[in-house]
């Protein structure tokens, strides 16, 4: 008899308005980014010239929808779990997601998709587990 692979589905999806993002950046500056992203995500951001907000915001709205996604795979005592999540892009653009610094094991595949406008920014992350 073949022996079957037990798998679990997981999904997490967030929106942000990007005005609430520059505005905690602005208030909070480094406090916030430092809490939030990692030095490789600040770089990219600032680099987007006048469309960082929205860059920004999208890797904040990546970060939630992961985060809703593997909370259930988190140890209560981990912190600062939002800059434990890292959001980078392959050569081709697509976004793809660091998961290094939380320790997560039995992850199969993963796959985030990210868009922004002027306002809002949206992303989904779906993940596939080992049961």
């Amino acid at each position: 008899m073949k022996e079957s692979l037990l798998m679990k589905i997981q999904t997490g999806v967030d929106i942000i308005e990007v005005e609430r993002i520059k505005e905690a950046i602005e208030k909070q500056g480094e406090a916030f980014l430092k809490n939030v992203y990692t030095k490789n995500e600040i770089d990219y951001c600032e680099n987007t010239n006048k469309m960082k907000y929205q860059h920004y915001a999208a890797r904040f709205a990546a970060k939630e929808a992961v985060f809703k996604a593997i909370s259930s795979k988190i140890s209560t005592n981990e912190d600062d779990i939002l800059n434990k999540i890292e959001i980078k892009n392959e050569e081709s653009g697509k976004p793809i997601v660091n998961l290094e610094k939380l320790n997560i094991t039995g992850i199969i595949d993963m796959d985030l998709s990210i868009s922004h406008l002027k306002d809002y920014a949206v992303a989904s992350f779906t993940v596939l587990f080992e049961s």
